[in-house]
């Protein structure tokens, strides 16, 4: 899951981006309303958190504008993250598009929680899933193919999540670079194919990410 956080608090952001990413998601940071357009000019994330105070603009107007700017790459979804915590705030606020509401200060596992839901929400899914014989638990950060638990570093547990969301779909190295990295990842798709080498490693044999010549990867169960 990429996300894009939109916080004008540099420490705040700060903290809640190395949590996130520590966690496993791919996370870019965007500090003003059109620092924040310009990620969604060029990105398709699958989350944006942002908060509703910004320094050059309302974020009530990015969330309206969402819905109807047509070069705004709009989000699968949004979770508003702001001090307003008047109830008349909220409404606003999920009127205005946001799927989700959560009031500062808050907890971080309740942030994580709520990332949880929209993913579940977005791809129909539980918090655990299953795909070619693998589980993944989303909120106990596990894997398992069989009865044998995989030992994942974050972004490969990251990077088999994206393609279990998807299964039996071709990924493109760009699409899995664009939704499982960052911004600050090396822009050529060499480290997509370093992460998946170990990562099939990993996964053992036989083989469950299979390579689509000159389209992309697939995950599938083993091939007779």
């Amino acid at each position: 899951m990429r996300i894009l956080l939109i916080e004008d608090d540099p420490d705040l952001a700060g903290i809640v981006a190395l949590g996130l990413r520590n966690e496993s998601y791919a996370v870019d940071l965007a500090a003003t309303y059109a620092a924040a357009e310009e990620s969604l000019r060029a990105t398709a994330y699958d989350v944006a958190c942002l908060d509703l105070t910004l320094p050059d603009g309302d974020g009530l107007d990015l969330l309206r504008r969402l819905g109807t700017d047509p070069g705004l790459r709009r989000p699968r979804r949004t979770l508003a993250l702001t001090a307003r915590d008047a109830v008349s705030d909220r409404v606003a606020g999920l009127d205005a598009g946001a799927d989700d509401y959560l009031v500062k200060p808050f907890h971080f596992a309740e942030l994580l929680a709520r990332l949880r839901a929209l993913g579940r929400r977005a791809e129909e899914r539980g918090a655990v899933l299953r795909a070619g014989g693998l589980t993944l638990d989303l909120a106990a950060h596990r894997a398992w193919r069989g009865e044998a638990e995989l030992g994942l570093t974050s972004r490969e547990f990251s990077l088999l999540r994206y393609f279990m969301h998807h299964p039996g779909e071709v990924l493109s190295a760009e699409e899995l670079l664009e939704h499982v990295w960052d911004a600050n990842a090396d822009p050529f798709t060499a480290s997509v194919r370093v992460i998946l080498s170990r990562l099939r490693r990993k996964l053992g044999e036989p083989p469950l990410i299979h390579t689509v010549t000159g389209a992309g990867y697939r995950l599938q169960g083993p091939v007779p």
